[in-house]
């Protein structure tokens, strides 16, 4: 794995995800107070791993994938995921972010994100990256008002109202770290 791929914040590691983050995604995908809300749901074992796999595959064919979150000053430990996705729907770019509850409001989700955007935007070269919430799901809204995502569109899916965020940077030139 790339080494650039790594982010650090003022409190997280952020490392591409792997085989070796299998157990911890398994738990979090499978974890409705967490994943009922993200696009496609809980996973069972099976699919949480078929995700994971998808996951690192895009990393070498994209240079942006999804990273594991973990606190450096807690033993490393893994506290969800935030990172990078072409959306299934073929609305762009996906940023999203999933967080156990006992991670939740101490600003990590908004270090994470913001971390994932900027490389987004920097290092991957992307010009236009989205986020999809839940109208009702303000937290997950917060955090993408506060690094400066702005409101799009809306549109209904599976009979909820969802919340399109976009950011849009300067013209870029689309390259992928690590590969000449």
């Amino acid at each position: 794995m790339n080494p650039a791929w790594t982010l650090r914040t003022g409190r997280l590691l952020l490392t591409p995800i792997g085989g070796q983050d299998l157990a911890d995604f398994r738990a979090i995908a499978g974890d409705p107070r967490v994943f009922a809300v993200m696009l496609g749901g809980v996973r069972d074992p099976v699919r949480a791993a078929d995700d994971l796999a998808r996951f690192v595959i895009a990393w070498g064919r994209c240079g942006y994938g999804i990273w594991a979150i973990r606190e450096p000053d807690n033993r490393h430990r893994f506290l969800g995921i935030v990172g990078l996705e072409d959306r299934p729907d073929g609305r762009g770019t996906g940023l999203r972010f999933a967080l156990w509850p006992e991670a939740q409001g101490r600003g990590l989700a908004r270090e994470a994100a913001w971390a994932a955007l900027r490389f987004g935007h920097d290092q991957a070269g992307l010009r236009r990256i989205v986020a999809v919430a839940r109208e009702t799901n303000v937290g997950s809204r917060t955090v993408l008002g506060c690094i400066g995502m702005h409101e799009a569109e809306t549109f209904t899916q599976n009979g909820y109202c969802m919340v399109l965020y976009e950011s849009v940077s300067g013209p870029a030139v689309r390259t992928v770290p690590g590969v000449p």
